[in-house]
């Protein structure tokens, strides 16, 4: 799959599979920046994705990231397709979970993102699709 990518600037880090069995490449951030105690940063990667059409770019924690005091605040990021304007570069929100300023150099490898394939839904509604309710949320019983 060739995918289209702009970098904002000049030192941006174009991103890399570390291995030929990666399904993640990684991400990195271009500025040096101090994340404050339990406080949130957008992390510049100074990149524009052009997202294939039919894919969407899933943005997750690399393992290591916690060790370092953050992690992504909601879990994962997923980019659009149409989050490709020349000003809509990727950032990556972090949170700091610790009591301790937590630096983050540039170069980091901060996350890591893959291309996922979606479809879009058509609604097709109607009645119940079965008769028997299994009891809620969580449960199986």
């Amino acid at each position: 799959m060739h995918v289209r990518i702009t970098r904002t600037r000049p030192d941006a880090a174009l991103p890399e599979y570390k291995t030929p069995g990666a399904v993640c490449f990684d991400i990195v951030c271009v500025e040096d920046i101090v994340l404050e105690p339990k406080s949130m940063a957008d992390l510049p990667t100074g990149l524009v994705f052009g997202i294939p059409e039919g894919y969407m770019l899933l943005v997750a924690s690399r393992s290591s990231t916690p060790k370092k005091g953050v992690q992504l605040p909601h879990g994962i990021g997923i980019i659009d397709q149409d989050y490709c304007g020349p000003e809509d570069e990727l950032k990556l929100r972090v949170m700091n979970f610790t009591d301790a300023p937590v630096e983050i150099k540039k170069g980091d490898r901060v996350c890591q993102a893959g291309f996922v394939r979606i479809d879009r839904a058509v609604w097709d509604e109607g009645p119940a699709l079965t008769d028997k309710t299994r009891g809620g949320f969580g449960t199986t019983g």
